[in-house]
């Protein structure tokens, strides 16, 4: 290790990682289970941060057993001792190497857009600064009175693996590797740093509203000219933008963002990312859930894999419509066999009655319109690959969904009364700690993997799969929307 690195701390009181701000109600059942089985758990109160020691097995089984958040302990250790954090390495990285930091990233949005603005970063031949990943409050599976520290945080090489990450680039290629954000506080420390408004960016002409490709080159521009070493992207306040990102809804959110599909695509943020050996896990334990017999190694080929987000979405999808929008990212594509184009009428803010059951249609369907979708999606996709001169069998389906309720068990019954082998759900499988903490990271993964796959076209989550099973090579045909 480095000298350069931060002294090593003494042992001091903390459970299992330090948080930003300890929550006083988890005190009391954590100090009666330590006077019942005799055992000091000690806090430290401060940044987040890799705890020194390894916990013991009986810590492992008692936060299991009270169904407390993953510590993520060797994960953020293992970012930590990254080989690129070493002040002594060559340029472009070490102590004079370049690197950008977008403290600008929208959140609780897909993965924040980390792979684009990661992209561009590689293109301007600047380190990556990656941080954890903060879902909405209320998408974390831990009851609020379980939650050590707060505000909660994934790891996001938990989510995903490859060069966002601080993975490795081809043996050819000489860009910098991405480093963590406590490794930009050591490399690059708040005298080094530039600060970047992005007003002064997105106020050239043809950048603000100009296609993504012109607003891709001029932050490549901006980034391989700024002479200082550290770069900090920071918003503006929302009174100047209501969107004040690098890439933003003005471009994510209509068909201007697929002038970057190309480049984005076969580059090798897209090409190298993998998914992480925590999903993996997940997905793997669950295996058995869709295989037909004991011999089925590839489930997935067989598979159906639909995306029916409900509780909050009814507001969600009366806004999509109130504001005309399009389908979000990639979920655009021309050449992908489901479209939407927002229908003429209502005004801002306000959309006819008319309208705004054309979006329900296809944001928030019936029972009836979902089987049909699953029915015609499952017919197109055999035969297309018929057409080609192969064979398919479709007769496994996976539910993504974040309901729980009757509606889904009903849907499950109508679903296994139509034909289908086996029928699955989010619910249904057994996740871990660590894997019930990216549960999402899962069925994304499941449906990347599924021989169709049907979404929601104005959805971020959607598109996330869309584009890993574009990069993986799945055909169109295979890629709906309801």
């Amino acid at each position: 290790m480095s000298g350069a690195r931060r002294a090593r701390r003494p042992l001091q009181l903390k459970v299992m990682f330090s948080g930003v701000k300890v929550k006083r109600a988890v005190l009391f059942p954590l100090i009666g289970l330590t006077a019942f089985f005799s055992i000091l758990f000690l806090f430290r109160v401060g940044q987040r941060d890799v705890p020194e020691t390894e916990p013991s097995e009986f810590d492992e089984l008692s936060l299991d057993f009270l169904d407390y958040p993953p510590t993520y302990r060797d994960l953020r250790e293992a970012e930590w001792n990254l080989p690129q954090h070493n002040l002594d390495l060559p340029f472009p990285e070490g102590r004079n190497g370049r690197f950008v930091k977008f403290s600008c990233e929208i959140g609780y949005l897909g993965f924040n857009n980390v792979l684009n603005e990661r992209f561009l970063a590689y293109k301007s031949n600047r380190a990556y600064v990656f941080t954890e990943y903060t879902w909405k409050p209320d998408y974390y599976p831990w009851p609020e009175e379980r939650r050590l520290v707060w505000p909660l945080s994934t790891p996001m090489s938990a989510l995903i693996a490859g060069p966002t990450v601080g993975g490795a680039w081809p043996a050819n290629d000489t860009a910098p590797r991405a480093i963590s954000s406590r490794w930009w506080d050591v490399v690059c420390p708040p005298e080094r740093r530039r600060i970047m408004f992005t007003r002064e960016v997105k106020t050239k002409p043809g950048v603000w509203d100009g296609l993504g490709s012109d607003i891709f080159a001029a932050w490549q521009k901006a980034l391989l000219e700024a002479e200082e070493p550290c770069i900090e992207i920071v918003s503006v306040d929302r009174s100047e933008d209501d969107y004040p990102q690098v890439f933003d809804l003005r471009m994510f959110g209509t068909w201007k963002v697929l002038s970057l599909w190309d480049l984005f695509a076969n580059g090798p943020v897209s090409q190298l990312l993998k998914t992480s050996p925590i999903v993996e896990r997940g997905v793997v334990t669950n295996h058995d859930l869709f295989a037909l017999s004991p011999d089925d190694v590839d489930p997935y080929s067989r598979m159906l894999a639909i995306h029916l987000r409900r509780g909050d979405y009814k507001q969600a999808c009366i806004s999509l419509s109130n504001w005309n929008s399009t389908y979000y990212s990639w979920n655009l594509h021309d050449f992908l066999p489901d479209h939407f184009d927002p229908p003429p009428g209502g005004t801002m803010g306000k959309n006819t009655p008319e309208n705004e059951a054309k979006y329900m249609v296809h944001c928030l369907p019936t029972d009836e319109q979902i089987l049909q979708k699953i029915r015609d999606s499952k017919e197109d996709y055999i035969r297309a690959v018929q057409a080609a001169g192969g064979k398919a069998t479709v007769d496994v389906l996976y539910i993504l969904t974040n309901d729980n309720s009757n509606w889904l068990d009903e849907v499950k019954k109508t679903m296994k009364q139509d034909g289908w082998k086996k029928v699955v759900t989010s619910g249904d499988l057994k996740l871990d700690r660590e894997t019930k903490e990216v549960n999402m990271a899962v069925d994304m993964d499941i449906a990347r993997r599924a021989a169709v796959f049907i979404g929601n076209g104005w959805s971020s989550f959607t598109s996330n799969i869309v584009h890993r099973r574009l990069v993986d090579g799945k055909i169109p045909m295979s890629i709906r929307f309801y």
